[in-house]
């Protein structure tokens, strides 16, 4: 359960206080992590009890509800840590407590979200299947109507918690169209339903201590009360919005983890001696660590600005989009630097830069690949130009008089 010193809390303090959970708990708990191949109970009990299950979820239902721009901020600084722990929360506080908090029933969100808050109860958001990746409204799992309920049957790649979580959001196809996003619904699951099978991969290249899940569901019997929403047809609209506020964490957590790169790579290069002096007073390697510094701060500002427009009204949608095109592709080329800056010690040993190069790889798949997006946003540039000659969600403001006139 969360800390209720938490929640009288300003901002600005609660910030603090988990830039010291990440230094003092998450940080020091990583090589604990890495040898028993999973994130140790009491960690998990730590992001519980310090709110970071709760971070979106709103104060009627025990949450924290902080803003986007600070949920943003929150992540860049707690993803310091390795990302695998953000995995653990990630599909509660993004893609499930979205959905539900925007199109499930009230009886829905007053049972479910306390206790996701608390860290009670774990959701998985259960979308991909081995065909229906990128492309996710090619689903074809199935959910019929069968004895005043339903009944689901498909099967589920790539599930984020699917292996653990308490329950499942899963989306069907209930509609007459047998594909495109038409006639999909959401479902939620008990993840130890009769009918529900999840498995581990045999190998995880990165992420390694959070692995995904497959998921079969075979004859799974549910009640309309499980149907999200309670009205068919609503699944691809609710995926979408849960899909758009991850996104926005995921490209916070790609500051994060290319901050914490930069930090231990420079520590590095200062305690490295070569050719008469350390590392960092080397023309060459400065070079590497400006471009690694100018590359990071761009994707923070980035990030922040599409949290801005979030908070403002309509969900930027392409702005989000870039953000996490831009952040994920970051991180990669700073952590590919940073790798080359620590030598050998980037192959061999234990600095965690290694084991998070890996980490980060995944996440210019996650919520979208970079080539998807790439042909997305040049879509709706070429969309938008065509109908009125400006950018999607862009900056320039609306003409007034001319100045002088």
């Amino acid at each position: 359960m969360i800390d209720p010193d938490l929640f009288p809390l300003g901002f600005e303090e609660y910030l603090k206080r988990v830039a010291t959970l990440t230094d003092e708990v998450l940080i020091p708990a990583e090589p604990q992590m890495v040898a028993h191949g999973a994130v140790p109970d009491h960690v998990v009990r730590a992001l519980a009890r310090g709110g970071l299950f709760a971070v979106s979820i709103p104060r009627r239902y025990g949450g924290l509800e902080w803003n986007m721009v600070e949920q943003v901020r929150l992540t860049m600084e707690f993803t310091r840590a390795s990302c695998v722990y953000r995995s653990r929360f990630s599909t509660v506080i993004g893609l499930c407590a979205q959905a539900i908090l925007a199109h499930g029933t009230e009886e829905q969100r007053a049972g479910l979200l306390p206790r996701m808050a608390a860290g009670e109860h774990v959701t998985a958001f259960a979308l991909t299947e081995p065909e229906a990746g990128s492309d996710a409204a090619s689903l074809t799992t199935t959910a019929r109507r069968a004895d005043g309920g339903w009944v689901l049957d498909g099967g589920k790649r790539y599930i984020t918690n699917g292996h653990w979580a308490d329950e499942l959001l899963v989306f069907a196809r209930t509609g007459e169209a047998a594909e495109g996003a038409g006639g999909i619904s959401a479902f939620l699951v008990p993840r130890q339903h009769p009918g529900v099978t999840t498995r581990l991969p045999t190998r995880m290249n990165g992420h390694a201590e959070a692995p995904v899940a497959e998921i079969e569901l075979d004859g799974v019997r549910v009640g309309d009360d499980a149907l999200l929403g309670g009205s068919p047809g609503e699944g691809f609209a609710a995926a979408l919005h849960g899909i758009n506020h991850a996104r926005l964490h995921v490209a916070a957590t790609c500051v994060g983890q290319a901050t914490r790169m930069l930090e231990e790579a420079g520590r590095h290069l200062r305690q490295r001696q070569q050719f008469g002096a350390p590392l960092d007073e080397l023309g060459a390697v400065q070079a590497e660590l400006g471009a690694c510094f100018a590359d990071l701060e761009a994707g923070r500002a980035l990030a922040v600005e599409a949290a801005r427009a979030y908070d403002a009204g309509a969900v930027p949608r392409h702005r989000i989009a870039a953000a996490k095109l831009f952040c994920s592709e970051m991180a990669g080329r700073v952590a590919d630097r940073c790798v080359q800056l620590l030598g050998g010690a980037g192959i061999v040993g234990d600095s965690p830069v290694p084991r998070m190069w890996r980490d980060v790889r995944a996440l210019r798949i996650y919520e979208g690949s970079s080539p998807v997006h790439e042909r997305n946003l040049g879509r709706a540039v070429a969309r938008q130009v065509a109908r009125d000659g400006t950018l999607p969600d862009t900056f320039r403001v609306t003409r007034g008089p001319a100045v002088g006139a």
